[in-house]
C-alpha cells in the first residue's frame, strides 16, 4: 500500500514501484527523477527499446489498449502507483483498478477524460463553462463536412483520440474535407472512430500553463509560449510575453481544469491567448513536450516536479532560472538514427542536449531537442536554433 512521503529501497520487498505506461523520452525524463527519489521503475510500451525502457528497473512490450495485457502486467508487478504517460491506454481497466485501491495518476478519471478529446471538452466547456473553440463532434464525413460548413472554413478536424498532431488537419473549405477526413481516421490512435470539429480561432499566440498539483496545493509555472505546426510542438520558451491580465486569466483556466480532474501531478494545460481573453484548447495530465524548456529555464523541471508531487511530496514555490528555449530535432525517412556534430552543439553557450534513443525513425519522428537559456528569451532563441542547427542526424 503506498503511504505518501514513504520511499522504500528498489529490488528489495518494501520498493516503492511505480509502473510507467508508455516510456518515450517525456517519460524517460520522468523515471530519471523518480530514480532518483529512490523508487523502482518499471516502464511499458508497445515496442521494445522505447527512451523510457532504456533507464527503468525492467520493462515490459505490449498494446497499452490491449485490457488483458494490460491487467496481466499490473498483477505481475503490483505497483504503488500506475503513471500513465500517453494517451491511448485502456482506461477502462484503470477506473476499475482505482475503485479498487490502486493508484493512478493523477486519478483514472483525468486519464480516461483527457485520452478521448469529447470526454475532456464536454468537462470544459459544458461543465466548467470555460472558454473554448466552437466545436462539434462528428462520426462520418458528411457529418464533418455539415460541421464544417455550420462553423465555417477554415476549420480544424481532429480525431477523437491522437497526440503529437497525427491525422489533425486545417481544412480550408468543403472541397478539403474528404481528404482530411482520411488523414484523420488514419492517425488516430485506437483506429478510425469519431472526430472533433473545431472552429478556427484567429489568436495572437499559444501557451501551455505547465500546472502541478501537490500536497500544497495547486501552482502554475510561469507561461511557456510554443509554436505547433500540424499540431505538433517544433519549439517553446519560457517565459512568454503576455499582460498580467491575461495571465491572471490562464491561470484561472489552468487551476479551474486541474481542480476538476483531481489528483496530483503535472498537467499541460495548452490555450490561446487573444489580446486579454484567454481560450481553452487541450489538457495532458502529465508532463507536456513543449515543458522541455524547463530542462533549462527551471529550477526543478517539469519532469521533477511530475516526480515530486506523484509521490506525495510537498512542491516549493516554482522559481524561474533563466529565460530558456527548445528546439525540437526531427528525422526524415526510415532507419535508425545516427548525430553528428553534438560536440559543436554543446560549444554553444548555456546549451543542453538530449538525444531520446529512439531505436528507429519511420516517415518522420522527433528525435531529439536542444535547449539553451540567456539573459533574454531571443537570446536563448538564437542559441538553441544555433544549437539545433549543429545536430545532423542520419538514419541508416
Amino acid at each position: 500500500m503506498f503511504t505518501p512521503g514513504i520511499i522504500g529501497t528498489p529490488n528489495t520487498a518494501n520498493a516503492t514501484r511505480v509502473l510507467m505506461l508508455g516510456s518515450g523520452e517525456l517519460g524517460k525524463e520522468v523515471v530519471i527523477e523518480l530514480q532518483r527519489l529512490g523508487c523502482e521503475v518499471i516502464a511499458c510500451d508497445r515496442y521494445q527499446g522505447a527512451p523510457a525502457m532504456q533507464v527503468a528497473h525492467r520493462s515490459h512490450v505490449f498494446p497499452m489498449l490491449d485490457a488483458m495485457a494490460l491487467r496481466r502486467v499490473i498483477a505481475l508487478e503490483k505497483p504503488d502507483l500506475i503513471v500513465p504517460e500517453i494517451e491511448a491506454i485502456a482506461t477502462d481497466v484503470l477506473v476499475e483498478l482505482e475503485q479498487a485501491g490502486q493508484r493512478v495518476v493523477p486519478t483514472a478519471r483525468a486519464a480516461k477524460l483527457t485520452m478521448n478529446r469529447e470526454g475532456i471538452r464536454r468537462l470544459a466547456a459544458e461543465e466548467l463553462k470555460l472558454p473554448t473553440s466552437p466545436y462539434r463532434f462528428v462520426a462520418t464525413e458528411d457529418e464533418a463536412l455539415a460541421a464544417g460548413s455550420a462553423l465555417g472554413f477554415p476549420c480544424v478536424l481532429k480525431p477523437l483520440m491522437s497526440s503529437s498532431g497525427h491525422g489533425q488537419s486545417v481544412v480550408k473549405n468543403a472541397a478539403d474535407m474528404a481528404k482530411a477526413w482520411k488523414y484523420a481516421q488514419e492517425g488516430a490512435r485506437a483506429g478510425a472512430g469519431r472526430c472533433i470539429v473545431e472552429g478556427f480561432i484567429k489568436f495572437d499566440y499559444e501557451i501551455t500553463v505547465l500546472t502541478v498539483s501537490a500536497t500544497n496545493g495547486i501552482q502554475c509555472c510561469p507561461a511557456v509560449g510554443h509554436v505547433q505546426i500540424d499540431g505538433d510542438y517544433r519549439e517553446s520558451w519560457q517565459p512568454c510575453a503576455m499582460s498580467e491580465n491575461a495571465w491572471a486569466e490562464a491561470q484561472r483556466v489552468a487551476k479551474t481544469v486541474v481542480g476538476a480532474l483531481g489528483g496530483w501531478g503535472i498537467f499541460g494545460v495548452e490555450c490561446f491567448v487573444r489580446g486579454e481573453e484567454v481560450i481553452f484548447s487541450e489538457v495532458s495530465p502529465r508532463p507536456h513536450d513543449t515543458g522541455l524548456v524547463t530542462i533549462g529555464s527551471q529550477q526543478w523541471s517539469e519532469f521533477a516536479l511530475h516526480a515530486r508531487a506523484i509521490l506525495g511530496l510537498p512542491v516549493p514555490p516554482i522559481k524561474l532560472l533563466r529565460p530558456a528555449f527548445s528546439v525540437a530535432l526531427l528525422g526524415y525517412g526510415d532507419g535508425v538514427p545516427t548525430f553528428s556534430g553534438v560536440e559543436k552543439a554543446l560549444a554553444v553557450p548555456e546549451s543542453h542536449v538530449r538525444l531520446f534513443g529512439k531505436p528507429e525513425c519511420r516517415a518522420h519522428r522527433r528525435l531529439a531537442v536542444a535547449v539553451a537559456c540567456g539573459d533574454t528569451v531571443e537570446e536563448a532563441r538564437d542559441r538553441a536554433r544555433e544549437c539545433a542547427i549543429a545536430i545532423k542526424i542520419t538514419l541508416e
